[in-house]
C-alpha cells in the first residue's frame, strides 16, 4: 500500500542521515519504525487464555508443587 504522509523537513534529514549510516532506503526505515510502533502498541489478544483448558491440572495444586522446589 501507498501512503502520502507529511513529514516535517527536519525529520527527513534526520531520515536520510540514518540510512545512510545503515544502507537503508528512508521507505525502509518508515516501515521499521511502523513495525515497531505496531508492535509497541498492539493490544493483547487473548492468545494465552485458556491454553491449560484441556488439562486436568488443579492450578492451585500445580501453584503449590512449582512453589515447594523453592
Amino acid at each position: 500500500m501507498r501512503a502520502l504522509v507529511d513529514i516535517p523537513s527536519h525529520q527527513i534529514k534526520e531520515l536520510e542521515i540514518i540510512g545512510a549510516a545503515k544502507h537503508v532506503s528512508r521507505a525502509e526505515l518508515i516501515r521499521r519504525a511502523i513495525s515497531a510502533y505496531i508492535e509497541h502498541n498492539r493490544e493483547p489478544t487473548g492468545e494465552a487464555f485458556g491454553m491449560w483448558e484441556h488439562l486436568s491440572v488443579d492450578g492451585l495444586a500445580y501453584q503449590e508443587k512449582i512453589r515447594s522446589e523453592w
